[in-house]
């Protein structure tokens, strides 16, 4: 009976975040984020439903994502600027290779935790269907803004979200 209504559970997730993602960057009405467990560029891993209480940011991406290699040190400045406020981001890397990240990793370094998804598993789970693909989650674990692929200045966009949730 338990795994049964996991599986209905997860199914339901899934399905409300297949409508999020149809819809574009608004999402009307918050849904809770799918959780999930991946392992670090470190080797630790990491879950996400462990991460309640802060404001994460969930940021699939790949090696060969032009878009995501403009994205990816505009990141890590808003890490650095937010993480004393309770704000995580977590970069899911989907690169069947790992070595690719690993390459492009040494090229544009960053101090947010690489989380590894191989098989994108996750990134399946959560229907991604463009690269990048940004997730804004609150501190409930309630998906609030999503953002598909990169164009220049959308970062800012990221961090009046960002401050607003903050802020709440």
């Amino acid at each position: 009976m338990l795994i049964q209504w996991k599986t209905t559970r997860t199914a339901m997730l899934s399905m409300a975040l297949t409508v999020l993602l149809m819809a574009g960057n608004a999402v009307a009405e918050p849904v809770p984020a799918p959780d999930f467990t991946l392992k670090s560029r470190s080797g630790e891993n990491i879950k996400l439903s462990e991460l309640r209480g802060q404001i994460v940011m969930v940021n699939f991406w790949a090696s060969w994502c032009g878009p995501c290699r403009i994205e990816m040190p505009l990141l890590e400045d808003l890490y650095q600027e937010y993480q004393d406020y309770g704000f995580e981001l977590l970069g899911i890397n989907v690169d069947e290779n790992t070595a690719d990240a690993e390459r492009l990793l040494a090229r544009i370094p960053v101090t947010f935790p690489i989380l590894l998804d191989p098989q994108s598993s996750v990134s399946k789970a959560w229907q991604v269907d463009a690269m990048p693909t940004t997730v804004l989650i609150d501190r409930d674990g309630m998906v609030r803004y999503l953002h598909r692929g990169y164009r220049s200045g959308e970062e800012k966009i990221y961090a009046e979200r960002l401050r607003a949730l903050v802020l709440e």
